[in-house]
């Protein structure tokens, strides 16, 4: 970071955001990587490259954060919720088909807490109905399915590398393009709807106003710390994974009881350790164990309100009963706490302290 600040080019497509979309293509096999200033700027850059318009409607899980929807619905779009697999929480594909019109023109799945979706029934779909897919993979880098890299089968993909992500720059994210012919096009949006990246590939002296877009631009000493994190990405993994083992390990018996429910990734799915989440019997349990690990200064969280009975989903006219399988779980679901750094300081008492928390809820 010290050396991209004495550099004095500290704007965007600089020499360590050359360096990480570089390492990201070799590592993951993308075909053109994108740095944006966030997840949410890389879903709605892709939004505008995939041409979505007034009247279009997207397929999107509820459970979901509100990017994913903002950068439909900033297109004039409309959201189309569909509901969720309580196994990984990403959208269930069996439904949805039935959800599609002739309005339709993208499917949005999002990669729950690191875990892939079931990319190959998604795209087929995409193919039979000639659909775009934009994968929300913000939480799933350096996670795989059927032993491919997370963002790399559909067009579109979209990473986050926000300071709550295993590899982070503060705020940051990226735009992935898999499809050959877009990829020119994304050069343009990303400069501000200016064939910019044309003159920087020597193609053209000048540089005029060709599209649409905006400023989607990484600042090269964010690059350069971002850089540092995708170098130790193994290490974080690694450090990740214990934690994910312990929390199974803790609430596994309490599953057998039928208190909880946890992630069950599919075999084929290799995940990269972003979250562990746990689906508790009722509400109520969930809001007393919120309540005792709180006073004990360890703080799980809600996760996501559905984005169907949100404020805006309830404008856009849904109800709770129209997801009902996420309006369920959205009220038992807690997010235990998970930062790479817990693996070496905390995890134990989190351990202890949560454990007692349901024995005390349980009885047992």
């Amino acid at each position: 970071m010290l050396d991209a600040l004495c550099s004095r080019s500290h704007g965007g497509n600089g020499l360590y955001g050359e360096k990480c979309i570089s390492l990201l293509k070799d590592k993951y096999g993308f075909l053109s990587v994108f740095l944006t200033p966030s997840c949410t700027a890389a879903m709605e850059m892709g939004a505008l490259l995939a041409n979505l318009s007034a009247g279009d409607e997207v397929i999107l899980p509820s459970y979901t954060f509100s990017s994913t929807a903002n950068a439909i619905v900033l297109r004039g779009a409309r959201p189309v919720f569909c509901d969720i697999d309580p196994n990984t929480m990403n959208i269930n594909v069996e439904l949805i088909e039935p959800l599609i019109t002739e309005r339709t023109r993208m499917i949005a799945p999002i990669d729950y807490a690191g875990i892939p979706c079931e990319m190959d029934a998604i795209l087929e779909i995409a193919r039979k109905r000639e659909l775009m897919v934009m994968q929300d993979a913000a939480q799933s880098l350096h996670a795989y399915y059927k032993n491919r890299p997370s963002g790399a089968l559909s067009p579109l993909a979209a990473f986050s590398f926000h300071e709550s992500k295993n590899v982070s720059c503060g705020e940051g994210g990226a735009l992935i393009v898999n499809q050959p012919d877009l990829v020119e096009r994304a050069g343009f949006l990303q400069e501000k709807g200016t064939d910019r990246s044309l003159v920087l590939r020597g193609q053209k002296h000048k540089y005029s106003w060709v599209d649409i877009g905006s400023s989607f631009l990484l600042s090269d000493v964010l690059a350069a710390m971002l850089l540092a994190q995708l170098e130790a990405v193994e290490l974080i993994m690694s450090k990740r994974s214990r934690i994910t083992r312990a929390y199974q390990a803790l609430f596994s018996p309490y599953e057998k009881r039928g208190c909880v429910r946890l992630p069950k990734p599919p075999a084929h799915t290799q995940i990269n350790h972003h979250a562990f989440f746990v689906i508790f019997d009722s509400a109520d349990n969930r809001q007393r164990f919120l309540s005792l690990t709180n006073v004990k200064d360890i703080h799980p969280y809600i996760g996501y309100v559905p984005l169907h009975s949100s404020p805006m989903g309830r404008k856009w006219g849904y109800r709770p009963e129209d997801v009902p399988v996420t309006e369920d779980i959205g009220q038992r679901i807690v997010r235990l706490p998970f930062y790479t750094d817990l693996a070496d300081q905390g995890l134990d008492y989190c351990l202890i302290e949560m454990s007692a928390v349901i024995r005390q809820m349980y009885g047992f």
